[in-house]
Order: C-alpha cells, then sequence, then structure tokens
C-alpha cells in the first residue's frame, strides 16, 4: 500500500510522529469519527505544563496531518480530538512510551540515525539452520532489561541456538506482564528499556551470529490502555467476535487504514530495529474475508525485506505455510505443538484439558515425527470435531516443535516446567529427541539447564482490572482434579502479586551445580552434532530420512548418508518410558548390509557425563538394544576398523 508521506527524510512508519532531518516533526494521525485534530506538545519536566498546540489539517480518509516547525527528537506529546481536553491521549502510532502507556508519547529518532555496527556482517540464517531460543526479557535476568540481556549473548551463542525470540515487546501498561496485552504496537516496552537500547540488543546478537525474531499479537489488544476506539470506531468490526471481543477491521468499510495500520508493523520492526523473523500468535483468532487475507499481506512484506515469519495456529492448517503462488498464504513456518502434547503425555500421563487428544504412544510420537504434526483430519475429542490437514507437502522446517514454551510452563497453575511433572531421565530423553529433530526445535529460557524457576502468569494492570484477572486465573483451574476445592485454587500464585513476578527469574548460578550442569552439557553436545554432523543437516529433504517403531517399541530416526537410503548414517532411537528390547539386525530401519559398517554410540542422554547413571542402551557386540529406563541413543555408522 502506497505510503503518502512517503518522500519525508526519516520517515518511519504509516503515521505517528517524525522527525525531520534539520529542524521540526511531522505529525499524522487517522481519526476519521472527528472533526478536529490537534498536537498537544508537553514540557518535558512537566507533562501537565503545555508547551505548544498545533492544529493539524484534515486530509482524506480521516487522516489529519501537519508539522510542529518547533518540534524536536524528545518532545512528548498527545493527540487532542476536536478540541475537548477530556479527549486527550497518546499517538496509536507512537514509538516510545516513557511514562506508560497512558501517558504522553515521546518523538524519538528513527533506526536511520542509531549507529548500527554490525550491519555488515549481519548473519543469513537459513529456515532449516534456525534452532530457536525463545526468552521474556523482563525474567530472563535479574535486572531484566534490553541491556541485561545482551551480556547473555555469548552464552547463547556457545549453547548453539541461532535465533532468539523475543515475546512480545509492544508496550503495556504496569511494570510487569508477558506481553500479550501489549496495546502500542510500534512502541517497545519501555519496562526493558529505550528504542535504542533495544536496537543495541538486535545489533550485539547478529554480532554473535544470531538472528532474533519478534514474538508479535495481530489477534487483539490488551484490556487497559487501547484507545484506537477513540480515534475510530472502524478499527473494529462486530462481525467478527474473538475471545477478546470485536476483531480487527480488516475487510469491512473503511478497512484500508486499519490494514495500513497492522499491515505495515512489521515492516517498521524490521526497518527500525532489524529484526530478522516473526512469530506471530494465534493467527487463528485473525479474522479477515477480504481476496487477500492480511496474513498473506504481512508475509510478503516480510519476505520483500528478506525476513521469515512463523505463526501459533491451533487448527494444524498446512495452508498458512503453502506458498502463495500455490493457494496459500506464505508463511513460512507453524508452531506445530501435537509433538509436545504426545511427549507429555508420554513422559507425564497428564491427559486433562486439550492433552486428553494424545495418548502419547509411540505410535503417535512417530507418526507425528513423520509428518510435523499428528491431528491431519482426525476427530479431535476435545474439540469435539475434525482436526488437521494433510502436511507432508511442506518442508521440515515449517514445523517448529518444543517441550517447553511460556504456554506450556506458564498456563500450568503454578508456572511448573516439565521437569517438576516426570523424571529427569525421561526429561533428557525428550530433550535430546528434540534438539535432532528434523524439524525446527524451539527452546524456552532455562530448559537447556532444567531450570528450577517456575515461569508463572503475571501482570501489573490497574487494581479494579487485576481483580478480575487474579479472579479469571483460579476459575480457569477450577475443571482440573488438582483443584477441586476452594483452598487449593487459593494457592494459586495471584498475577498480581510482585513476588510472582520475582519468583519468574531465572537463577544464573545454577548452570554450574548439579545435577543443571549436567542437563546444559547435553544441550550443547546435541546442538553441536545437529550443527555438524553432514547426516543430519541433510533433514531439509525429506527423502533422506524416515521413521518407524521398532518391535521393542520404541521410536527411530534413520538420516541417511545419502538420498539413495545407502548405507552410513546416523539412527536415533527413543523411549520415552523404558521397556524397549530390540535387535538392530532384525529391524529394517536399522540394517546395515555392508559387512565393514557398524553402530557406534555418539550420544546416549543416560551418559554420566549428561547426569545419568551410564547406563548402556546398545551393545555393540550383540547388536541389543536395551532401554530398561527412558532413554535416547544416538548411533552412527562407523567402519568396523574404526576405533
Amino acid at each position: 500500500m502506497k505510503n503518502p508521506m512517503q518522500g519525508a527524510a526519516t520517515r518511519q512508519a504509516v503515521a505517528g510522529a517524525t522527525p525531520r532531518d534539520v529542524a521540526g516533526v511531522d505529525y499524522r494521525v487517522w481519526a476519521l469519527d472527528h472533526a478536529r485534530v490537534e498536537v498537544v506538545v508537553t514540557n518535558a519536566d512537566d507533562a501537565a505544563s503545555i508547551a505548544r498546540v498545533v492544529p493539524l489539517v484534515r486530509a482524506a480518509d480521516g487522516w489529519f496531518e501537519g508539522t510542529d516547525a518547533a518540534g524536536r527528537v524528545g518532545d512528548l506529546y498527545q493527540f487532542r480530538l476536536d478540541g475537548d481536553p477530556a479527549q486527550t491521549f497518546p499517538d496509536p502510532l507512537s514509538r516510545s512510551q516513557p511514562r506508560g502507556v497512558h501517558g504522553p508519547s515521546q518523538v524519538v529518532a528513527g533506526g536511520a540515525a542509531f549507529a548500527w555496527e554490525r550491519e555488515a556482517t549481519r548473519p543469513k540464517i537459513a529456515l532449516h539452520d534456525l534452532v530457536i531460543y525463545e526468552l521474556h526479557v523482563g525474567t530472563f535476568t535479574a535486572a531484566g532489561t534490553f541491556r541485561a540481556a545482551a551480556e547473555k549473548l555469548a552464552y547463547l551463542a556457545e549453547l548453539g541456538v541461532t535465533a532468539l525470540e523475543l515475546m512480545p515487546l509492544a508496550d503495556w501498561p504496569g511494570r510487569w506482564n508477558w506481553g500479550y496485552d501489549g496495546v502500542m504496537l510500534y512502541a517497545p516496552a519501555s519496562a526493558y528499556g529505550t528504542p535504542d537500547e533495544l536496537r543495541a540488543l538486535i545489533d550485539a546478537a547478529h554480532g554473535h551470529g544470531l538472528g532474533v525474531i519478534l514474538d508479535a499479537v495481530y489477534n487483539h489488544l490488551g484490556p487497559d490502555g487501547n484507545y484506537l476506539g477513540c480515534y475510530a470506531k472502524e478499527y473494529f468490526n462486530s462481525k467478527h467476535k474473538t475471545p477478546w471481543g470485536d476483531g480487527f477491521n480488516f475487510d469491512g468499510p473503511q478497512c484500508a487504514a486499519v490494514r495500513e495500520f497492522f499491515g505495515q508493523n512489521a515492516g517498521y520492526w524490521m526497518d527500525e530495529f532489524h529484526f530478522d523473523g516473526f512469530r506471530l500468535d494465534a493467527v487463528h483468532a485473525i479474522q479477515d474475508d477480504s481476496p487477500r487475507h492480511i496474513l498473506a499481506e504481512m508475509a510478503a512484506s516480510i519476505h520483500a525485506r528478506g525476513g521469515f515469519v512463523f505463526a501459533e495456529d491451533e487448527r494444524n492448517e498446512a495452508q498458512l505455510a503453502t506458498p502463495a503462488d500455490k493457494g496459500g498464504l506464505g508463511l513460512d513456518g507453524l508452531w506445530a505443538d501435537d509433538f509436545h502434547h504426545s511427549v507429555r503425555v508420554a513422559l507425564t500421563s497428564q491427559r486433562e484439558s486439550y492433552l486428553r487428544d494424545f495418548m502419547g504412544s509411540s505410535a503417535e510420537l512417530a507418526d507425528t515425527l513423520a509428518h510435523g504434526w499428528h491431528y491431519r483430519g482426525q476427530e479431535s475429542f476435545n474439540q469435539k470435531k475434525p482436526r488437521g490437514t494433510e502436511c507432508r507437502q511442506l518442508p521440515p522446517s515449517a514445523f517448529c516443535h518444543c517441550i517447553s514454551n511460556h504456554d506450556q510452563v506458564g498456563n500450568q497453575a503454578f508456572g511448573e516446567r516439565l521437569t517438576a511433572s516426570c523424571s529427569m531421565k525421561g526429561y533428557r530423553a525428550a530433550s535430546l529427541l528434540l534438539c535432532l529433530t528434523p524439524y525446527t526445535p524451539l527452546l524456552f529460557q532455562g530448559q537447556e539447564w532444567a531450570a528450577s524457576t517456575p515461569f508463572l502468569y503475571f501482570t501489573d494492570h490497574n487494581a479494579e482490572l487485576g481483580k478480575l484477572v487474579t479472579a479469571g486465573r483460579r476459575k480457569e483451574f477450577k475443571g482440573f482434579k488438582a483443584f477441586s476445592d476452594e483452598a487449593a485454587v487459593a494457592r494459586i500464585p495471584d498475577p498480581q502479586a510482585e513476588t510472582t513476578f520475582r519468583a519468574s527469574k531465572l537463577k544464573w548460578d545454577e548452570r554450574e551445580k548439579s545435577p543443571h550442569d549436567a542437563v546444559l552439557a547435553l544441550y550443547r553436545a546435541a546442538l553441536a552434532l545437529r550443527k555438524n554432523e553432514p547426516a543430519l543437516r541433510a533433514r531439509i529433504d525429506r527423502a533422506r530420512w524416515e521413521v518407524g517403531v521398532l518391535l521393542g517399541g520404541a521410536v527411530a530416526l534413520r538420516f541417511y548418508a545419502d538420498a539413495g537410503h545407502g548405507e552410513g548414517g546416523v539412527l536415533l532411537v527413543v523411549d520415552l518410558q523404558g521397556g524397549c528390547d530390540a535387535q538392530l539386525a532384525d529391524e529394517p530401519l536399522a540394517r546395515l548390509s555392508t559387512p565393514g559398517l557398524r553402530w557406534q554410540t555418539v550420544l546416549a542422554s543416560n551418559a554420566r557425563e549428561f547426569g545419568g547413571d551410564g547406563t548402556e542402551t546398545y551393545a555393540p557386540a550383540t547388536g541389543a538394544l536395551t532401554f530398561p529406563q527412558p532413554a535416547t541413543v544416538v548411533l552412527k555408522a562407523v567402519s568396523r576398523q574404526a576405533s
């Protein structure tokens, strides 16, 4: 869509406040429901004191625009509608809210003014090389800031991840939040630092060879500080209902400005902050009946800038990740939670809520690994309807797998990590499998050392809204057996309590203590193997690997050394519950017909260096594969003469 203001020397986005190169600030805002709009510039040292009022001129289609000749970077301002002091609001396209989302917006310099140091060596990460590390800036470090997160980049690069995924940054009300209550889609969260401090974090990440992904929320805005409707009720479309209220107006009358507002947001974060990619939250709640879906527009905008985009969508719809020229929406990949659900049930036997659809069986896990997700049209017991579509036509990189993420931890009543519900043997087995899956693995902050800290649900809303959030959180779990009485429900941590937020911060010193150090060693070894082993790097080609269930019940992944399924390669075998006994010579998927080759253990989740008891899963002399306990073993075909 053409930007009517394109041509201003430092234009940052479709609207908002843009400082000129020499002097002055250009303002532009969509206020369709109003006849008059003014910019109220306040004194920097006293937000209640007005420095000047700049009237804007009404242009076509409800846009107002004008220039403050005396304006400069650092100015605090609001828009006043129809001359009414009671209708004075922050800019919906604010780039900075230093005094919170209800306070004045701030004029800031664009990304072109920042001293980028690593742009010349900015990494270009192939989709099939993505290993994603999801983090929440506020709890990732004790300080909870962009600057503090930058201090951990060398560690993350050494761990073996290739991209950071920052939980949502669009500014929200209060001092802490998961980020999904964001209301200022163009303003980085002021609780974490300034826009330039975010740029410095991303620039430093690029210097360590790491890409940076932004988790963006385009399905709703938070319940406090959303001023869009004050400017134009046409931002919303009452025919589209979401769990948070009316959906956005992507397809009704006056939708052009709305599509601009959302459609150009991803490009803004890429242009101004140099993000490399996106994870879009709950796109199944983004409703658009227009000929070209807003998601397709967003994907095209991101791709035009050299970026990539994944999305969360519970429907298992392959069309989302199908290229636009083949009738799809053109996204690069999807969060494929079936993998997590099957693994979790296998490890914990938990089968409440959405986990009721999963058995945790070897056959189910093998099916998920063979395709990318398990539900491809089968009836969902939980949803009471068929779920999913066929997906093997999509590349493996299009499926993001995890055994832990912010939802799967934070949506537990006490924010318990997976290690609270399963044995360390099972956890190590699932971890090794995740790191070597043919798909795109995602780690959630701290899981690589089996962090002891929870990740709780926390908010810092005003007192009235906070009471509703607290009550809603506790009501959410009343259907679970563990919370069948009021006393149990009362023990659920209050999302509004500061202690809830503080308890969720990682304890970095425990990485060096047992058993955490051994688990960390496993993740490092596994991710190094994923990067360096040629047979594993060939995972981009589905013809180079296959999945099966061994006679003893374990799941096997065979990565072949060549496309013709010739000799050699890597064999991964996982038994998440223990009990499998098999002879590799009897397994078609594991046979080595060339006399000069044999299987040799490369990694074993129960090795002593990884915190296990050293029990050998594979016996080379006999070819026996025995799992007296949960384990994953990785074997490589080597010459019998190899030492």
